[in-house]
C-alpha cells in the first residue's frame, strides 16, 4: 500500500515522502492518526503541486536544519552514570538522557529525531539526530563511570600494595625424625 506521509516518521520516511507500508499498518495505524494519506493519483499530483509551490519554504528549512547540524559538528557529548564494578551501567542511556543532556548545553532538540541504541556499557558509542530529510548528525556519545575518581584512588592503592616487595617470615626447618615401623611377623 502506497502512502503519502503527512509527517517525518523514524524508520519509515520524512513528510511527503511516498512510501509502501503493509496494508495494516497503513488502514489502523496511519490514516487513523492523520500521518499519512492513500496515494492515490489525485494525491500524487495534488503532491507534486504543493511541493512545487513550497520549494521556497522547505529549501529555508533545510538551511536552517544544516545550521543547527553544524552547531553540534563538533560536539562531543559526555554522559556520566552509575557503573557496577564490571562495568555495566545501572539502567540504560537512551535517547532522552541524550535530550536532557544537549537541553543542558543549550540545544534544544527533541528526543523525537535521536535514533540510537541504549546504552549499557561504559566506553565510546554513537546516536544519530535526524534534523530534515538528507540532514542527519553522527553525534559522538562517552559514557563514563560517575564514581571514577573513587575507583581510581583505589586502583592505585591496590597496585602500590602489589608493588611492596613481600617479605616472608623465615620457616624454621625442623630436623625429620624417622620413626621405625614396627617389623610385621
Amino acid at each position: 500500500m502506497e502512502i503519502i506521509l503527512k509527517e517525518d516518521i523514524i524508520g519509515l520516511g520524512y513528510k511527503n515522502d511516498i512510501v509502501n507500508v503493509k496494508s495494516g499498518y497503513g488502514r489502523n495505524y496511519l490514516i487513523p492518526k492523520q500521518k499519512g494519506v492513500i496515494a492515490s493519483p489525485a494525491a500524487k499530483k495534488q503532491l507534486a503541486e504543493n511541493l512545487k509551490q513550497q520549494a521556497h519554504k522547505i529549501e529555508v528549512q533545510r538551511a536552517a536544519a544544516e545550521k543547527r547540524a553544524e552547531a553540534l559538528k563538533d560536539l562531543v557529548l559526555e554522559i556520566s552514570a552509575k557503573v557496577s564494578a564490571t562495568g555495566v551501567t545501572y539502567g540504560s542511556v537512551n535517547a532522552n538522557i541524550v535530550a536532557e543532556e544537549l537541553q543542558k548545553k543549550g540545544f534544544d532538540i527533541d528526543r523525537k529525531i535521536i535514533t540510537m541504541h541504549d546504552i549499557k556499557k561504559v566506553g565510546d558509542f554513537e546516536a544519530t539526530i535526524h534534523f530534515f530529510k538528507g540532514v542527519e548528525v553522527k553525534l559522538p556519545i562517552r559514557v563514563v563511570a560517575e564514581n571514577a575518581p573513587a575507583e581510581a584512588k583505589a586502583e592505585e592503592t591496590a597496585q602500590a600494595v602489589e608493588a611492596e616487595p613481600k617479605v616472608e617470615a623465615p620457616v624454621e626447618e625442623t630436623p625429620a625424625v624417622e620413626e621405625e615401623a614396627p617389623a610385621a611377623e
